[in-house]
C-alpha cells in the first residue's frame, strides 16, 4: 500500500507521517510519499504516478487515522467491485472548546444533509456515494484511479467527489465504513470557518459545471435558499403569504437540530452551533454562485507547477 500526504512546499511538521507510522500495517509493504507543491490534486495526481501500491490511502497533512485503518480497506478490497473505502474524518476530544462547537454543525444533518457521515459514525458499512465519502480519509485501487486519469486538476476541492462519480458510472462500489475512522481538527475560527463553507459551495458549483451529475442536485437547495432569503422581504407585508410559511419554519427546524444534536454532543454545544447551522446554508450558497461564474481552468494548465515527491523509510 501507498500513502499519499499533499502538504505545502518547506512545512517541517506533518502530523499525517507520525500516525501513518503507527498503523497496524507491514512495514515493508508499506511506502508513504509526502507531495509537495501548491495545488493538492495535481500534487496527488504526481504522487499516485509515481506510487507502487495496488492500494492509494489519501490522507491529509493534518489527519491522523486510526492504527486499523488499513487492515480494514485490505479486508474490504477482497471484494474486486470495491474502488473506494472511506469513512468518517472526527474531531479529536482535545482540540478547543470553539473547534467542536464546529463538529457539531459539521455532523448535522440540517447542515450537511447525507455528508454528515463525513464528520460522523453514522450507520453501518455500506455500499456508498461520493456524499459520505471525504478524501483526507480514503483509500482507493491505484489501478482503477489511473484508468479514468487520476483527479481533475482543474478542481480544488471537489476533485475526489468527480472522480468518485466516474468510478460508479463503470460499476465500482464506493464503501463506506464508520469505523474506517481518522481524527481532524476543525476550522480554528469562524471566520475560517464561513471561508471554508464558500470554498465547499464554490468547488461543488465548479464540479457540476465540469462533471454534471444526479447527486449534484441537492446541492443547489443553499444557493436556492439564498436567493429565497433574497426575495421574501419583498412579501414579509402578507403574514400569511405560503412562501412565507418555510422562513417561520425556518427557527423550529434549527431547535429541532439543536435537540437531536444535544443527545450526543451535549446541550452547550448544540445550542451554540443553532446559528452556525443556521450561517451554512447561507455561506455555502453564496460560495456555490461564486462557483457558477469563476473562470475554469483548462486542462494541463495546473502542469507547469512544480511538485516535489520525498519518500518516507518506515
Amino acid at each position: 500500500m501507498s500513502i499519499i500526504i499533499p502538504t505545502r512546499p518547506g512545512q517541517s511538521d506533518v502530523p499525517a507521517v507520525a500516525a501513518a507510522r503507527l498503523l497496524d500495517y507491514p512495514h515493508e509493504r508499506l511506502e508513504i510519499i509526502i507531495a509537495r507543491g501548491r495545488q493538492p490534486s495535481l500534487q496527488r495526481n504526481t504522487a499516485l504516478a509515481a506510487a507502487r501500491g495496488e492500494v492509494i490511502y489519501f490522507l491529509d497533512d493534518d489527519t491522523s487515522p486510526v492504527p486499523e485503518n488499513l487492515r480494514r480497506a485490505a479486508e474490504s478490497f477482497k471484494d474486486p467491485q470495491v474502488k473506494m473505502v472511506g469513512g468518517p474524518n472526527l474531531c479529536p476530544s482535545d482540540a478547543p472548546f470553539l473547534e467542536q462547537v464546529f463538529a457539531v454543525v459539521l455532523s448535522s444533518w440540517l447542515a450537511f444533509g447525507p455528508s454528515r457521515a463525513r464528520y460522523a459514525k453514522v450507520g453501518a458499512a455500506r455500499s456508498s456515494s461520493e456524499k459520505e465519502l471525504i478524501l483526507c480519509n480514503l483509500a482507493a485501487r491505484r489501478v482503477d484511479l489511473l484508468a479514468l486519469g487520476g483527479f481533475d486538476e482543474s478542481l480544488y476541492p471537489n476533485e475526489e467527489n468527480a472522480l468518485m462519480d466516474d468510478l460508479q458510472k463503470r460499476g465500482g462500489k464506493l464503501l463506506y465504513d464508520p469505523e474506517f475512522i481518522a481524527y481532524r481538527r476543525p476550522r480554528a475560527t469562524v471566520t475560517a470557518f464561513f471561508r471554508m463553507l464558500g470554498t465547499y459551495g464554490r468547488g461543488r458549483a465548479e464540479q457540476f459545471r465540469l462533471h454534471p451529475a444526479p447527486g449534484s442536485i441537492l446541492n443547489f437547495i443553499p444557493p436556492l435558499f439564498c436567493v429565497y432569503l433574497t426575495i421574501v422581504p419583498l412579501f414579509g407585508f402578507l403574514e400569511f403569504l405560503p412562501g412565507f410559511v418555510p422562513l417561520m419554519a425556518w427557527p423550529f427546524a434549527l431547535l429541532g437540530q439543536a435537540i437531536v444534536s444535544a443527545k450526543e454532543h451535549g446541550i452547550l454545544k448544540s445550542l451554540l452551533a443553532v446559528p452556525l447551522v443556521a450561517c451554512t446554508q447561507i455561506f455555502y450558497g453564496l460560495g456555490f454562485w461564486r462557483g457558477l461564474f469563476t473562470r475554469l481552468e483548462a486542462p494541463g494548465e495546473k502542469a507547469s507547477i512544480e511538485v516535489t515527491l520525498e519518500r518516507i523509510t518506515l
